[in-house]
């Protein structure tokens, strides 16, 4: 059986100490060979062998609930689910408020009885009932969990709530029921604060659940732009279909306005195509007969048949979507101390409860055991860690879902951690910084009539693999030259062909092809002066040694490179390109878009050891490349971006992919990587420094000295607004704009 990668849906997560809880128990299953929990989306993705049911099963026994997601259906279901769940919320929360809240008002103002006046008893034991039926319903959930927990040996968020606010209606219970044992001082109730604590807590889950749902909205519109439904020809009729009934090789109708369903080749008429949900580019594309079209994509103009390649999980969009969930999932270095420490924080501040709670009963102030309960309850209470596991994980979706639509797809939360501190930037000539599509700019005819020579280069060319070949023979076509028969064909490594025509030996390549073979070129030094110092490279033609003539071909460079560089330099990035060209062509590239430092005439393999060095010298690497040709390269940089056109494996073969041709995203990635980074830290910063100041504050580290006590009910405020103030804090990348 293959390794195989499946989501499920968690349910029950309340805290970042959770995460860890639900990663063990998935990896505790023989077969599992990698797990990543999401706290932000309360998703897990896993690797191996293992059997689903075997998972999901693991994860139940320890405690929470897990279900597969297999596709749109299930992300609707579980989206439906979690708005139902935000309704609930929101109804538990007013039933929770509209019983606190009077409590809690009469009791500011001191107009409710004592526990110990004639009717006040029987007031304080029907507030009691009723505020353990409202916590039933209000606070349920949090019981629940903490009681699952509890059976499976760990402790989470819901944990310290049950415990604080469980506590508080005992000992009101107590002091209502028994209240001479309690001295006079003590005998106060205090179900108002357990009331008014699931009210904020519940209202601060609502919140955060909102502003979640916000962050994740670039999944959800790139699962928007798939069509339900597709025309397809069957029987030589037309009949609409739903998407998932498409089959392959099927013929497909797309007319005017609509969406494309799924990918294929073009067989039958053309049109304008918006691509811009792939590549970023707003300009309609020209798309005809033998082009390839992608699903998703809107047809702009005219109306045409195409043939489905790919359909399912196959097509590009659905892989754009996979590729954008892993990397939304994936966690970065920061982000897996931040769980380490969460997974031990909870019972340190059980730890820390207990011993807050010893230390008021044995050395405060009377009444005891009041102050006790009151201080063990609000550091139960403030303590809670939703704001810790959220830091990381929901700027991470937030960074790489507005990577997404600005047309870049970064595979790893590592990747965009690491784009940030790149010092150099390594750039490929061919394909990224030029077009990648050599054409004959100019025809040098010697020995031979322009004719001839475009003639003679195109049967030499017509069996060669290389990439200046099709240039030759574009120019022919256009010019209707048919190419001529040649005979006995030999290539010669990075030097050009040899091969025989009409009896003679003819030399088609460069300099050092002609040279070698004997070939005077004296007569021609001042002009290859000047063509030596332009970006086109000379391709010269001889016949029985004498030189016949030379094909300049032009690679243009692409409208944005110079741009794209002087945006790296503003960010303070060295540029350097790499080439397999002449010297002095590479050199001329680079002088024209900005480029600081040039190694021309390398090998693909040598390109490696280039990066390999520049790494020996300190710096952090990015490597920008076609994702083929440069696959090595790729690999061995910090940070590889590959230039794909969405369709081939460029997609899967480097750190951050560009969907488009452009170069442009190299920057935008680089600034956006510092963005979500900074965001990140801001979260941890707010998070420790929440944490670090409320639980001494709660545990009356200032009472001796100024008689300051926090209120268990400001502290439930305060841990509630902790977690929507961080998710807020991330929600601001998406207003994000490269180049502020």
């Amino acid at each position: 059986m293959s390794e195989q990668r499946h989501r499920l849906s968690v349910t029950g997560m309340s805290c970042a100490g959770c995460v860890s809880a639900v990663e063990d128990a998935i990896s505790s299953v023989p077969g599992v060979d990698s797990a990543v929990v999401n706290f932000a989306e309360h998703t897990a993705t896993f690797s191996g062998e293992a059997m689903v049911d075997d998972v999901v099963e693991a994860i139940k026994k320890a405690g929470y609930g897990a279900a597969i997601m297999r596709g749109i259906a299930d992300e609707q279901e579980k989206e439906a689910a979690e708005l139902l769940f935000y309704r609930q919320l929101l109804k538990k929360t007013v039933v929770a408020g509209v019983v606190a809240l009077p409590l809690f008002l009469t009791g500011m103002l001191g107009w409710l009885p004592t526990v110990t006046a004639p009717a006040g008893q029987f007031f304080w034991l029907l507030t009691g009932i009723v505020t353990l039926a409202v916590m039933a319903y209000s606070g349920g959930h949090f019981y629940t969990g903490a009681i699952n927990t509890l059976r499976h040996h760990s402790a989470n968020m819901d944990t310290l709530i049950a415990l604080g606010t469980g506590s508080a209606w005992l000992f009101s219970m107590s002091v209502v029921l028994f209240p001479e044992l309690v001295p006079s001082l003590a005998q106060h109730a205090y179900f108002e604060a357990a009331l008014v604590i699931i009210t904020l807590v519940n209202l601060g889950s609502a919140l955060e659940m909102r502003a979640r749902g916000k962050t994740s909205e670039a999944i959800k519109r790139l699962i928007g732009m798939q069509p339900r439904t597709a025309r397809v020809v069957r029987d030589g009729k037309e009949e609409d279909v739903q998407i998932a009934d498409v089959g392959l090789d099927e013929t497909v109708r797309v007319r005017p306005g609509e969406k494309i369903p799924v990918d294929g080749e073009i067989i039958e008429g053309s049109s304008t195509i918006d691509e811009s949900m792939l590549t970023g580019e707003p300009m309609p594309v020209v798309r005809q007969l033998g082009d390839t079209v992608i699903g998703g994509t809107l047809n702009k103009s005219g109306s045409f048949l195409f043939r489905a390649s790919r359909i399912g999980r196959e097509t590009v969009l659905a892989r754009i979507i996979e590729l954008v969930r892993d990397a939304q999932n994936a966690k970065p270095a920061i982000g897996r101390l931040v769980d380490r420490i969460a997974s031990v924080f909870v019972p340190t501040v059980l730890i820390i409860a207990i011993l807050t709670f010893l230390t008021w009963f044995n050395f405060g102030p009377d009444p005891k055991s009041a102050y006790a309960l009151v201080t063990m309850m609000t550091v139960l209470i403030i303590a809670c860690p939703c704001a810790l596991g959220l830091a990381t994980p929901i700027s991470i979706m937030a960074g790489i879902g507005k990577a997404a639509e600005q047309g870049i797809l970064i595979r790893n939360g590592d990747a965009l951690q690491m784009a940030g501190k790149l010092t150099v930037v390594v750039l490929d000539k061919t394909g990224t910084i030029t077009e990648g599509r050599p054409k004959v700019s100019q025809i040098l005819a010697h020995a031979d009539s322009d004719e001839e020579l475009l003639a003679l280069a195109a049967g030499l060319e017509k069996s060669s693999e290389h990439p200046l070949a099709e240039a030759v023979l574009e120019a022919a076509r256009e010019r209707n030259i048919p190419a001529v028969d040649i005979e006995h064909f030999e290539a010669v490594s990075g030097q050009g062909v040899i091969a025989e025509y009409d009896g003679e030996k003819v030399l088609f390549g460069n300099e050092r092809l002609l040279q070698e073979r004997g070939v005077n070129l004296d007569s021609l030094n001042e002009l290859m002066a000047k063509v030596r110092t332009s970006i086109a490279t000379p391709v010269l033609l001889a016949r029985a040694g004498t030189l016949s003539g030379i094909l300049l071909i032009e690679d243009q460079i692409k409208h944005d490179s110079a741009e794209t560089i002087l945006a790296l330099k503003k960010l303070n990035i060295r540029t350097v390109m790499l080439s397999g060209d002449r010297q002095a062509s590479a050199e001329a590239v680079a002088s024209m878009v900005g480029i600081d430092e040039v190694v021309a005439e390398v090998l693909p393999q040598e390109k490696e050891q280039v990066i390999r060095k520049l790494q020996s010298a300190g710096e952090k690497v990015a490597m920008v490349g076609d994702g083929l040709n440069d696959a090595p390269s790729l690999a061995r940089a910090d940070v590889g971006f590959a230039i794909g056109n969405g369709t081939d494996v460029a997609i899967e073969s480097a750190d951050v992919t560009l969907m488009g041709a452009s170069i442009r995203g190299v920057p935008v990635a680089i600034e956006l990587s510092r963005a979500t980074v900074k965001n990140i830290w801001q979260n941890l910063f707010g998070a420790f420094i929440y944490n670090s100041i409320g639980i001494p504050v709660a545990a009356g580290i200032f009472y001796p000295v100024s008689g300051l006590l926090l209120n268990p009910m400001v502290a439930g405020a305060a841990m509630a607004m902790s977690s929507v103030t961080v998710v807020s804090n991330a929600n601001r990348l998406r207003l994000w704009k490269p180049g502020r």
